[in-house]
């Protein structure tokens, strides 16, 4: 066997050395790479939601929407009897705000959030009634929608101005109105808003009025966005369904 000489011990020496500063991750660096990747995590699930609630919901509404809208156009086609039926299952009318760019936003009763959902604006039933305009008396016709996801029929609210025309559509009439006040945040508690006789909006009598109401700011429900108008005339369906100068 051969004597060992001074450098196979040194070269022995030096391969031991890497060996003793090979040691694993610390704790800490441990714990930070595990954070990171939670964080990584939940920012992915946050995202993810985040595509949910304010695209994907409203591709489902606007379905939903269409569909329904569909169902009330037909049946308006199919009955020659007279004026339709008003409080349907599927809907009542169509408002077009030209402002908010959203084109028609199906009508139907009551504003929770099981009907909104839907992609439509619903007439409030509490805690205030709504009036109807096709019983032709006085009152305010209120209505809600939602400003992000599920179809945000009312997302561009704060697009309307003064003067700026709002028209709801039945199977035989259009009621034009003209918009008069604006709110821009309020308490969501603040059923005065809705009064028959909207004082909020510096109307002191009886008329005819129509009030869009959403949440704001944008992304939240922390207060209420309302719109007040007074109707101006209400003109009659022709057989093409031509619509008002107003949607020209």
């Amino acid at each position: 066997m051969a004597a060992r000489t001074d450098h196979d011990e040194r070269t022995d020496a030096d391969a031991e050395v890497p060996a003793l500063k090979r040691r694993g991750p610390g704790r800490i660096a441990m714990a930070v790479s595990v954070l990171g990747e939670l964080l990584i995590t939940a920012g992915l699930v946050l995202g993810l939601f985040v595509v949910y609630s304010l695209w994907w919901t409203n591709v489902v509404a606007d379905r939903e929407a269409d569909k329904q809208g569909d169902k009330v156009r037909d049946n308006w086609a199919l009955d020659d009897s007279g004026p339709g039926a008003l409080d349907t299952k599927a809907g009542i009318g169509f408002l077009h705000v030209p402002a908010m760019h959203d084109g028609e936003v199906l009508v139907e009763k009551g504003t929770s959030t099981k009907i909104l959902n839907d992609g439509v604006a619903g007439y409030y039933t509490d805690p205030v009634k709504a009036s109807l305009p096709t019983t032709g008396k006085n009152g305010n016709f209120t209505l809600a929608a939602h400003r992000d996801g599920h179809g945000a029929k009312f997302h561009n609210i704060d697009k309307i101005k003064k003067g700026d025309p709002i028209v709801f559509e039945t199977k035989d009439k259009w009621y034009v109105y003209k918009v008069y006040g604006i709110l821009p945040e309020t308490s969501k508690y603040n059923v005065e808003v809705l009064g028959s006789v909207p004082k909020e909006s510096g109307k002191k009598k009886a008329g005819k009025y129509i009030t869009l109401t959403t949440c704001t700011p944008v992304y939240t429900s922390r207060y209420r966005y309302v719109v007040w108008g007074e109707l101006e005339r209400v003109d009659e369906v022709d057989s093409a369904r031509t619509p008002p100068k107003e949607l020209s």
